[in-house]
């Protein structure tokens, strides 16, 4: 796996975010039995950059607490029928790994949210990251029902990582 984190902040964090974001995506893609090398960058950035973000790529005038840009075509959440249909579409062509897109993450919402949820900002930022790669591989919240099913996901995989809201 090729990942890349940025930060475009002033601010870190009492953790390391390649660390973290590590952990994270390849405890997804375990999780969701992601059969192929794979690529995922991550940027950290702060209110002014998500809400430019927000407002270039969705037309919402707003910021946000993370946005994804997923690069596969799934039929169905997780099922990677259709990379193995145009592996070339979505492949690097100098590594091979399937690009599967962009997290960006918001510092200062990380923050705030910690907070407001009651735990660290190590919880929060690896919800963050766990909750964008379940994007990444076709999942959704518009509905209730698949909201539910990301919750969930997300919850089981941090706690089977070990990243609890304490």
């Amino acid at each position: 796996m090729t990942f890349y984190v940025e930060n475009e902040t002033d601010g870190g964090f009492p953790f390391s975010l390649e660390e973290a974001a590590k952990k994270v995506i390849l405890g997804v893609l375990e999780w969701e039995a992601c059969p192929y090398e794979v690529q995922v960058n991550v940027l950290l950035t702060d209110k002014e950059g998500i809400k430019e973000y927000n407002s270039r790529y969705r037309n919402i005038e707003k910021e946000t607490d993370v946005l994804s840009f997923p690069n596969v075509d799934y039929e169905a959440p997780g099922d990677f029928s259709m990379v193995e249909k145009n592996e070339m579409a979505y492949a690097d062509p100098d590594t091979g790994e399937i690009y599967l897109g962009d997290i960006i993450l918001c510092r200062e919402r990380i923050v705030s949210q910690a907070v407001e949820y009651g735990h660290s900002e190590l919880r929060e930022f690896s919800f963050l990251i766990a909750h964008s790669m379940l994007h990444l591989l076709g999942y959704d919240h518009m509905e209730e029902a698949e909201e539910k099913i990301m919750i969930e996901k997300q919850e089981k995989i941090l706690d089977k990582l070990g990243i609890t809201r304490n």
